[in-house]
């Protein structure tokens, strides 16, 4: 978008409608010692040609051609090309906040499709609009608990990823609420005899994330068991959210998670979007807003934003969330994402990422000296445990441009030499056979 400046006579026709004739004057109000009478030390402005050589010059800078088995809570899988290209379309990419029903029924259909995209894989009865991404989806569920259950108290699965574990911490540090995390057994699942030591009637929630943080896929039937057996919300996080086109639909009264790998790209962290959906009964509790269906005076179908509980729309006190907007434009890449792959198609991506990291997983154990931990059934991601030489494994991994996973050792200190591994469908044979080449 050019920034096309206004002229000297758009300036004058501008202070004589405010009446005033010139910008000393318009400033006059402001106190001499305030007021900076030199030129700001920034360099001269760039030419467009400048620019884009610019640009150019530090994008060459960015590592290229390298094979990533990094996931970590962002996924690489394929993404359709009709996504960029309906998505670039500008009554999606500069559309507002579709306040004017009358007026953005093409963008609330497309927010009402994405909800219905959401409850049908999570099994729930109802979805919001979107949230800003999986982390603050999951932070504002222990907030609806708390809502729900007017409970303080809340079990965290040490297995849920660190970083959203982080702005949990963050969104309650205010609050007085108690999080107490619950560690995980040798299989890499939730410890379920801790989680039933330390959970009382004054818990509010049980927090669990399946697939974890491991790739690991926890009991949620029986957390969910647990939790109700004290009153007590169990809230799921998912944050490969293509697992879900395979994996039964967790038991849960609150489904919350990330979006990305539903054909939004990496982006170098973001934006993405998160997901929150719920039964119908904690309906107006969800933060964020709702899109709904009905008719208008003539009987036609019609879209409108049914339920938007923030302040700007209802009375302070009643808010349920501060979170101001929905991520509508990464949300309707998720809904052509999953309308052009289909249920069936969506499926066998995940049966693709199941045997490519099943073929990976069975490659380490036979051909290298390096121990595959957590044995629970997995999707997507696995850890291993490298032997005391693997700094310069993973240094020849990098030179050969294989990037081969995340290291455990700043988020779980007692994983010291361990390694997150992430094999998609994207990841080709011969790739998958040159990482364990430079692990043998």
């Amino acid at each position: 978008m050019r920034y096309i400046p206004s002229s000297k006579t758009d300036r004058q026709e501008m202070l004589a409608a405010i009446g005033v004739d010139s910008i000393e004057q318009l400033f006059s109000g402001i106190p001499e010692k305030l007021r900076l009478r030199r030129l700001l030390d920034i360099p001269r402005a760039l030419s467009e040609p400048e620019l884009l050589e610019y640009f150019r010059n530090r994008a060459s800078r960015n590592a290229s051609d390298f094979v990533s088995f990094t996931g970590a809570g962002i996924y690489r899988h394929h993404i359709p090309i009709i996504i960029d290209a309906l998505v670039s379309r500008s009554e999606f990419y500069t559309a507002y906040t579709p306040y004017q029903a009358e007026i953005a029924q093409g963008t609330l259909q497309a927010i009402f499709e994405f909800q219905t995209y959401i409850t049908q894989l999570t099994g729930m009865d109802v979805s919001n609009a979107s949230l800003y991404d999986g982390s603050t989806a999951v932070a504002e569920a222990v907030l609806m608990a708390q809502r729900v259950t007017g409970k303080k108290r809340f079990l965290v699965a040490k297995t849920l990823h660190p970083e959203y574990r982080a702005v949990i911490q963050t969104y309650i540090k205010n609050l007085g609420f108690e999080i107490e995390f619950i560690d995980y057994m040798e299989d890499g699942r939730l410890d379920l005899a801790k989680l039933n030591t330390a959970i009382g009637n004054d818990v509010a929630a049980v927090v669990v994330q399946s697939p974890n943080f491991f790739g690991t896929i926890e009991n949620t039937n029986d957390v969910a068991a647990i939790a109700r057996k004290h009153e007590a919300l169990s809230i799921v996080n998912v944050c490969e959210a293509v697992s879900m086109g395979i994996l039964k639909p967790p038991a849960a009264d609150i489904v919350t998670g990330e979006a990305q790998a539903l054909g939004v790209p990496e982006s170098f962290g973001g934006p993405h979007v998160g997901f929150l959906a719920t039964r119908e009964r904690y309906l107006r509790q969800m933060p964020g807003r709702l899109i709904g269906m009905g008719k208008d005076f003539s009987g036609r179908r019609a879209f409108v934003m049914t339920l938007t509980t923030r302040e700007q729309h209802i009375r302070r006190e009643k808010a349920t969330s501060n979170i101001c907007t929905n991520q509508s434009l990464c949300a309707l890449m998720s809904t052509i994402y999953l309308s052009t792959v289909g249920p069936m198609g969506l499926r066998e991506i995940c049966e693709h990422n199941i045997l490519k990291t099943d073929y990976a997983v069975s490659q380490i154990k036979s051909r290298t000296k390096h121990r595959v931990l957590f044995p629970a059934p997995r999707f997507n991601e696995f850890v291993i445990e490298l032997k005391a030489d693997w700094g310069q494994r993973v240094q020849w991994l990098m030179q050969n441009k294989i990037v081969p996973g995340v290291p455990l050792a700043r988020f779980y200190p007692e994983l010291a030499n361990a390694l997150l591994v992430c094999v998609t469908e994207t990841a080709r044979k011969e790739q998958i056979d040159a990482l364990i080449r430079g692990l043998e």
